[in-house]
């Protein structure tokens, strides 16, 4: 299991990235056959002041389905470590709870990774815990655009193209879909379900 830690705006200093480290040795017991896992953290200073601490942890199975999680905390980089992968473990239990979806194995756990896994401990306690909406101090970040990036479109179908958006922890999702023969837009729709822009061309 490649692990990487980048740091933005923060020094990722040998005690830190040690400590990450050691948080993220426990993943691949919970879920096997991980390929990949990326870890991202970065400081911003909110319109108070505060400084903000942001951990993103990007997890990629081998099978290609991939696992993302993010969280903000004022101040603590260790704190903001521990609640992305609490926030982890919720992306993973999903992952593993899904054998009902045939047709989806890209983005579910098969038998045998569900024979070998470990429980996580605790999962109730710690949904609840990292459930929280975004904390008042995200809210008040400048709003600017801070990164901008290519994306890579993969070629599924809408029921997939929800698995991976759920898996993401995102609200909307790009992908190309082969029923339309384009890329669309998922989106979660705030009455509840999900919509799917497809783009024409005037």
């Amino acid at each position: 299991m490649d692990v990487t830690i980048h740091g933005n705006n923060i020094k990722v200093t040998d005690a830190l990235a040690a400590y990450a480290r050691k948080k993220l040795d426990k993943l691949d017991r919970y879920l096997p056959n991980i390929a990949d896992i990326r870890v991202d953290l970065s400081q911003q200073r909110s319109r108070r002041g505060e400084d903000v601490a942001i951990a993103q942890i990007t997890i990629r199975h081998q099978r290609g389905a991939i696992l993302r999680a993010e969280e903000r905390v004022p101040g603590d980089m260790h704190a903001a470590i521990n609640s992305a992968i609490d926030n982890m473990y919720r992306r993973i239990q999903r992952f593993k709870g899904k054998r009902q979806r045939k047709g989806r194995e890209r983005f579910t756990a098969t038998i045998e990774e569900l024979r070998i896994a470990e429980q996580i401990p605790d999962v109730e306690e710690f949904v609840e815990e990292t459930a929280a909406p975004v904390t008042e101090v995200a809210a008040a970040l400048e709003p600017e655009i801070v990164r901008r990036k290519d994306i890579t479109v993969t070629a599924m179908n809408e029921a997939e193209a929800i698995e991976q958006m759920e898996l993401l922890g995102h609200t909307f999702f790009v992908f190309f879909n082969d029923a339309t023969g384009g890329v669309n837009v998922l989106y979660k729709r705030a009455s509840g379900g999900y919509g799917v822009l497809v783009p024409q061309v005037e």
